[in-house]
């Protein structure tokens, strides 16, 4: 009788102890899933904002220009830098040393942009 109980005993610990261990490999093979999911997930929302980006300066320029320019020119994807660093808060001289264009070229390519933006902060404050 007594060794029925330790075998009935030992049974028991062996399979606590074998499903503690495959219940800790289902959760790492879980976790794994959730980090590939959270990563493509990440990777995604990067691209959209990136796009979102891209989208909103091309609207910004279009809106400005009179002319047609071609949407792969290089011009416009000039442009589109140079917006998109005075947007981040460069000063002339820090998107001229990017670009590596001089200074004045920037301000006047810029030209337009600043003045829309200045014309916007003068409505602002007067309302």
């Amino acid at each position: 009788m007594e060794w029925a109980l330790a075998i009935l005993f030992s049974t028991a610990v062996i399979l606590l102890i074998v499903s503690f261990i495959k219940a800790k490999n289902s959760s790492k093979v879980e976790q794994r899933e959730i980090d590939s999911v959270y990563v493509s997930l990440m990777e995604e929302v990067n691209k959209l904002q990136e796009q979102l980006r891209t989208v909103e300066l091309d609207a910004e320029i279009t809106a400005q220009e009179a002319r047609v320019i071609g949407a792969n020119s290089k011009e416009r994807v000039l442009l589109r830098e140079l917006l998109d660093l005075y947007k981040r808060g460069y000063t002339l001289e820090g998107i001229a040393d990017k670009t590596q264009l001089n200074e004045k070229e920037v301000e006047y390519l810029l030209a337009p942009y600043m003045a829309l933006k200045n014309e916007r902060r003068k409505v602002a404050n007067e309302g």
